[in-house]
C-alpha cells in the first residue's frame, strides 16, 4: 500500500523559513513519474504550487512561489522537500504532496494518483 506522509508545518512569521518533507512508504519515488506540492487555503481550492519527475530533470513552479519554493529530494530517504523561505500570509494553508504513475502536466490534480494527508503551514503577519 502507497503512503505518503507530510510533515514539517507549522505557525510562522511573514519573511521566515519552513522546510515540508514527503515520506513515502510502501513504494519508492522513483517509480513515479512525477512528484507535486499542493496547498488548499480554507474556502479555497486546492491549488499546485510546484512539481517535479524523481530524476529531477524538470522543476516547475507556480508564478506565486517562484523563487521563493524549492523543491528537492532525497533518495536514500525516499524523501522529497518543499523549502520555503520568504514567508507570506498568503502563503497560508494546508500543503499536500502527491504522486503520479504517469507523466502529464504537474499542475492537474486528476493527474496524481497519491496524495498525503496534508500538513498545515499558517504564516502570521
Amino acid at each position: 500500500q502507497v503512503q505518503l506522509v507530510e510533515s514539517g508545518g507549522g505557525l510562522v512569521q511573514a519573511g521566515g523559513s519552513l522546510r515540508l518533507s514527503c515520506a513515502a512508504s510502501g513504494r519508492t519515488f522513483s517509480s513515479y513519474a512525477m512528484v507535486g506540492w499542493f496547498r488548499q487555503a480554507r474556502g479555497k481550492e486546492r491549488e499546485f504550487v510546484g512539481g517535479t519527475t524523481w530524476t529531477a530533470s524538470s522543476t516547475y513552479y507556480a508564478d506565486s512561489v517562484k523563487g521563493r519554493f524549492t523543491i528537492s529530494r532525497d533518495n536514500a530517504k525516499n524523501t522529497v522537500y518543499l523549502q520555503m523561505i520568504s514567508l507570506k500570509p498568503e502563503d497560508t494553508a494546508v500543503y499536500y504532496c502527491a504522486a503520479a504513475r504517469y507523466s502529464g502536466s504537474y499542475s492537474l490534480l486528476r493527474n496524481y494518483d497519491y496524495w498525503g494527508q496534508g500538513t498545515q503551514v499558517t504564516v502570521s503577519s
